[in-house]
């Protein structure tokens, strides 16, 4: 009786570890590196410069006013002596609200430029969705994840699509143009 009751329960388990070795051929997982292809796609290396100048352009724009205000502190350093009290008072004033100046000015620039690169990064992000749903669905994956963000702490080289989503955003970035 023992015999008869485990053939068929041996032939069962083995039926459902069959089909989960065959169905494990059919599913495609695909990992994908955002931050990779944000250094080495055409769209993320003009945003990279884009943000450069227009840090660059910022950060002239403070120094020249940081400039301003060393001056100010200088020439009332060399004429302290000769000034009135009231006028020190003055000067000083004028040296702390262009101080404060500088701290706005500083938070200012600091926020567009946060606000302009999550902007570019959200662009680029939706086109990668897009691309990678594309892909998804042309070669049939049920599953594509963001490698750093998604918590992924391996996955072979084999599952990374993201030189192949790299090109097709190269090839899409260049029909725009």
């Amino acid at each position: 009786m023992k015999k008869s009751i485990m053939v068929p329960a041996v032939l069962i388990i083995a039926a459902m570890f069959a089909s989960i070795a065959f169905a494990a051929d059919a599913t495609k997982i695909g990992v994908i590196n955002f931050e990779k292809i944000l250094q080495e796609s055409s769209p993320g290396k003009v945003m990279q410069k884009e943000l450069k100048a227009k840090r660059d352009q910022l950060q002239g724009k403070f120094q020249a006013e940081g400039k301003k205000f060393e001056d100010m502190n200088a020439a009332l350093e060399r004429e302290a002596l000769v000034l009135s009290a009231e006028k020190k008072l003055e000067r000083q004033r004028e040296l702390r609200d262009k101080a404060d100046d500088l701290k706005k000015m500083n938070a200012d620039y600091t926020q567009e430029m946060q606000i302009l690169q999550n902007k570019r990064i959200n662009q680029i992000q939706k086109d990668i969705f897009d691309i990678t749903n594309k892909i998804g669905t042309a070669k049939g994956y049920i599953l594509i994840i963001e490698k750093n963000r998604a918590g992924v702490i391996y996955a072979a080289d084999k599952v990374d699509i993201t030189d192949e989503v790299i090109k097709e955003y190269n090839s899409i970035y260049a029909k725009k143009k």
